[in-house]
């Protein structure tokens, strides 16, 4: 699909659905830290939305993986 491989749109998503809500801070950072401490507590709701909000980011991480090797491969 040609929409996982452009690069706008994945950084799009990386800063408005992987970062929202942005107040107090980004969501995914406050699960990234429940889950550094032990996950204690959370429902499987909250995986979701770890799931949800790093989705983008696991795209992007896809991407720039896959122009390192093709450029690496030529």
């Amino acid at each position: 699909m040609k929409i996982l491989n452009d690069w706008r749109i994945i950084l799009l998503l990386c800063l408005t659905l992987g970062l929202a809500p942005f107040f107090p801070e980004p969501h995914i950072i406050g699960k990234i830290r429940w889950i550094e401490g032990g996950a204690h507590g959370m429902t499987l709701k909250d995986w979701f939305d770890v799931v949800f909000h790093g989705f983008p980011f696991l795209l992007l991480i896809r991407l720039i993986f896959i122009k390192i090797t093709r450029k690496n491969a030529t």
